[in-house]
């Protein structure tokens, strides 16, 4: 019996040793298509390495990695001891201190970080002044619109927001001749994270945004003004279908872009591909520049895309540098941006000829890239966008103005950030 409960012992040693000696966790989720090409990613890291990885698998749908992530973090589970982390999430984690600091990693190993996109890091991945986490891939808002209807019409891509009215006002009257159901501009305004990150382009290209001195700001002139202006596409110019504030997210504004009833539409990069798919009656037809600005301002995007982190309740934490540094690499990220239309994080892939011969578009977002702006990196930032997306929604809708909708989400906010200080 003796014999028995030490050889149990010495197994479970054994097992407990086995990951210290070449085995790491990996938390990913997303479209089946990413997970078979994470998998790929995974076998050719462990050939090369010698270090296996465990791939966790979270459903696709990202409210729900997250919630299958907070789980683990919260019990200070050892694994997974690497996981991709959408923008919005790193105040929150870094916060609760659930983030192993890169910083002695990148030191020990003069790890370059000039090759990556530097706003990115700098707006998103540091807490506190220390690097919690690095970007596998970037989003950033873009405007698709019509190439061959502005050729058709005489006009330009416009600079300005106060442009795009103009044109867009101007080519719907005329396209509606023929088809009733076209718009002028499409864009996101229903009450999700969706709105936020569009209402944000329009308050900082308006010169205002989301904090000022690192405080949180919402009812100012310039966010009013701009909330104005997104009221009045729907309402007043009539150039946004009524339904923006009730059912428009990214798929619902890329269909309808799509499928030839608008003009321009405001989306992520991953739109660019769908719409050039054969399949698409827009293929070769649509175009993508920065999105407009108000007199006063500046262009602006909002950044978004997917960030890796290590746990720092991991027990395999340099293991887990390892796969970081190789999911970072010049190599892999070329694939993300070659196998799944990925933007990759790192500036140099953008050069490569394979990327100029066969993915054009991406070079035109890396302007955007360098234009964006970040939501608000605060561990309670997820309580904040909820109360803001419940007032822009009922000011899009007319139940509150403009004005009392942001002195409304400014009230919450602050009672918020009371609530949490407590």
């Amino acid at each position: 019996m003796k014999k028995l409960v030490w050889l149990i012992i010495f197994m479970l040693f054994l097992g407990g040793c086995h990951k210290e000696a070449g085995r790491i966790t990996f938390m990913i989720g997303g479209a089946p298509a990413e997970i078979d090409f994470w998998e790929q990613i995974v076998d050719r890291f462990t050939d090369s390495t010698g270090i296996e990885v465990t791939i966790i698998r979270q459903p696709a749908d990202t409210d729900q990695r997250r919630q299958t992530l907070l789980v683990p973090l919260q019990s200070r589970e050892t694994d997974p001891d690497v996981f991709l982390m959408d923008i919005i999430w790193i105040g929150q984690f870094a916060a609760s201190n659930w983030l192993e600091s890169l910083e002695s990693f990148i030191e020990a190993d003069n790890f370059d970080l000039s090759p990556f996109f530097q706003r990115p890091i700098d707006l998103a991945d540091r807490y506190d002044g220390c690097l919690v986490a690095l970007p596998v891939y970037i989003d950033a808002g873009l405007l698709y619109y019509r190439k061959d209807l502005l050729e058709k019409y005489g006009y330009e891509v416009p600079e300005t927001w106060e442009k795009l009215v103009e044109v867009a006002s101007k080519i719907q009257s005329r396209e509606r001749i023929d088809n009733p159901s076209f718009w002028g501009f499409v864009w996101q305004g229903a009450q999700y994270e969706g709105l936020i990150c569009n209402f944000l382009e329009y308050a900082h290209s308006n010169g205002g945004g989301l904090l000022s001195n690192g405080k949180i700001s919402l009812n100012t002139t310039e966010n009013i003004e701009a909330l104005t202006f997104m009221k009045d596409l729907i309402w007043k110019y009539k150039i946004s279908p009524p339904n923006t504030y009730t059912e428009m997210k990214e798929e619902e504004v890329r269909t309808l872009f799509e499928t030839g009833n608008a003009l321009f539409e405001r989306n992520w990069p991953y739109a660019w591909m769908l719409h050039q798919s054969d399949k698409s009656p827009v293929k070769g037809k649509v175009g993508i520049s920065v999105l407009p600005r108000f007199e006063k301002g500046e262009h602006s995007a909002t950044l978004g895309g997917w960030h890796i982190g290590i746990s720092s309740s991991s027990d395999v934490k340099q293991l887990a540098w390892s796969f970081v540094k190789y999911v970072l690499s010049y190599d892999v990220q070329l694939e993300f941006a070659l196998k799944l239309g990925w933007n990759p994080s790192r500036r140099d892939v953008y050069t490569s000829q394979k990327i100029t011969e066969n993915l054009t578009h991406l070079v035109a977002f890396q302007e955007a890239f360098d234009n964006a702006v970040a939501r608000p990196i605060l561990p309670f930032y997820t309580l904040v966008s909820k109360a803001l997306q419940r007032e822009i929604n009922a000011a899009l809708g007319g139940v509150l103005s403009p004005q009392e909708a942001l002195e409304s989400a400014q009230s919450e906010a602050l009672e918020i950030i009371k609530q949490y200080e407590r």
